[in-house]
């Protein structure tokens, strides 16, 4: 019997967009969407692998088919059935031939086609950094935007097109990731809501056992003793020989008796005096008005002071572009003076620049303030791009813009710099100008200080994602094809502390946005010096 050739059709994979791996994936949504394209395609692998696996079954099932209504045939008179030399003939042809054949088509390795592009898609796949980071990205989400972990677990998020939810594992893998990180608080309430939704009967390779030995341990080093005590009991319940859960008991009984003994010569009073001190050491006043920004609960103007916010149509202070054309224009804040340039930047513009910076999008970077070296940071989760006039038509025009409408000379000013921002993307409070203690911040340029910024948004975001402004109190939010502008320094060259600002983390979306850093140098009679240091 002849065998059909079994063959394993398996594409190798769509053309990488990128000729070499790329890292840090959690710090740009932009980049992550390949990462689509990527498991899409070895999911059509591995679907072709199952052909080629169920063909091969299928073939194999049929000659055993077979062989099984000839041989109940043949065992019920062998010598009469071998008597017709037709038989005799085929029974050698089968046990010399055919059956070596089928030998062969059991032993035949269908997977070759599967694993050679999973070897090949393998090196542009997220490493435990990415994992750790994105880990990290929604434990920054909960914090900032005060959501519980049910909430977060169940994908009950504001403005979602896609909604998901995490599993038990999913929740137990936050939580040990957050254990590493020596993040006892996380811990815990990750560790508690795996429990729970084991409790509720999810099915799940998450271990009860295992959970609960996290979850005592991050519970007592946070100094809730009994609870420590009480969860390690569950777990000695479920495996009573559980080594470790076995000596935290004894050790928990006897921190247990210390205190007790302790607490008989100390006074309650000394404990409130104790826990005042501590919440007075850890509270931060700019981290939660930063946070309370970033959800919209920030400080509202007063009527009188929103009363001098105007929208307006502005000409660039009668620019021969926009006399007969001039843009909308609205004041977001009075001081310092924010103002928002509607329509500013077309949908065709947004996709260009998008386009050209996207295979040059790397690890945002801070500069370093004592030795002016670039290096990343966790309180910026961004990719970044820089994109200088010459190279096309539009970012040059970009560029003309800005300078028509500003007043500012942007000849000295930074190249735009376009900016895509990962899961949970942020940029903590910081100033973009060089402060005193910073000499040579911008040395390297020699254009002097950053005078001014103009900031392009370049999506929309459906939750999260603002500028703000934690000194003053002011939120900015994206909308698409608007822009906002102001300046960094008086017209004395001090620097305007007011202005220290922060991007928000993105809760639900994707965020792009662009900037240009004006300089001080060439704008000496665009914007003349005034005696006062504040004005």
């Amino acid at each position: 019997m002849a065998f059909k050739k079994v063959w394993c059709a398996v594409a190798l994979g769509f053309l990488l967009p990128f000729s070499c791996a790329h890292t840090d994936f959690f710090t740009s949504i932009g980049h992550m969407t390949d990462l689509i394209n990527t498991e899409k395609d070895l999911v059509v692998s591995l679907k072709d692998y199952i052909k080629a696996e169920e063909s091969k079954l299928e073939q194999i099932k049929k000659w055993a088919e077979k062989l099984d209504q000839l041989t109940a045939t043949a065992t019920k008179d062998p010598e009469g059935f071998l008597g017709h030399p037709v038989n005799a003939f085929k029974l050698m042809k089968r046990l010399n031939t055919e059956w070596g054949e089928l030998e062969s088509l059991v032993l035949k390795d269908m997977s070759d086609g599967f694993i050679s592009n999973m070897t090949i898609q393998r090196q542009f796949f997220p490493n435990d950094e990415d994992q750790t980071g994105a880990a990290k990205a929604l434990l920054r989400l909960q914090d900032t935007y005060n959501l519980d972990t049910d909430t977060l677990s169940r994908g009950n998020l504001p403005g979602v097109k896609h909604k998901s939810f995490l599993t038990a594992e999913d929740c137990f893998e936050l939580g040990k990731i957050a254990y590493t990180e020596a993040d006892y608080y996380h811990t815990e309430l990750w560790m508690e809501q795996a429990l729970k939704q084991l409790d509720e009967g999810e099915v799940s390779s998450a271990d009860k056992v295992y959970i609960l030995d996290y979850l005592s341990y991050a519970v007592y080093q946070q100094g809730d003793l009994a609870k420590a005590m009480a969860l390690t009991r569950r777990l000695l319940e479920l495996d009573p020989e559980h080594q470790r859960a076995n000596g935290n008991m004894k050790y928990f009984e006897y921190i247990m008796a210390k205190e007790k003994e302790a607490n008989k010569s100390s006074t309650d009073s000394e404990e409130q005096e104790k826990e005042t001190e501590v919440k007075k050491k850890d509270y931060l006043p700019e981290r939660r008005k930063y946070e309370m920004l970033c959800r919209g609960e920030g400080l509202k103007m007063t009527p009188r002071r929103q009363k001098r916010l105007f929208c307006r149509y502005y000409d660039g202070n009668r620019n021969p572009r926009y006399i007969l054309g001039p843009v909308k224009q609205e004041d977001e804040w009075d001081k310092p003076r924010i103002v928002r340039f509607l329509d500013i930047i077309s949908d065709e513009e947004i996709e260009t620049v998008k386009e050209l910076a996207k295979p040059r999008l790397r690890r945002a970077t801070i500069s370093n303030p004592i030795t002016g070296a670039l290096e990343t940071a966790h309180y910026r989760i961004s990719k970044s791009a820089w994109l200088s006039g010459y190279e096309s038509p539009v970012v040059s025009r970009i560029n003309t813009r800005i300078q028509d409408l500003t007043g500012l000379d942007v000849s000295t000013a930074e190249e735009l710099q376009v900016a895509n921002y990962g899961v949970g993307g942020q940029y903590e409070p910081h100033f973009d100008f060089g402060r005193k203690d910073e000499p040579d911040a911008f040395k390297e340029l020699g254009t002097g200080n950053r005078i001014a910024t103009w900031l392009f948004y370049m999506s929309d975001v459906s939750a999260g994602g603002a500028t703000v402004f934690p000194e003053v109190g002011a939120s900015v939010w994206p909308r698409k094809g608007t822009a906002v502008f102001w300046y960094n320094l008086f017209p004395s060259g001090e620097g305007d502390y007011s202005t220290r600002h922060a991007a928000c983390p993105v809760l639900v979306g994707n965020k792009w946005v662009s900037n240009k850093w004006l300089h001080e140098r060439g704008q000496e009679f665009r914007r003349p010096c005034t005696l006062s240091e504040l004005e």
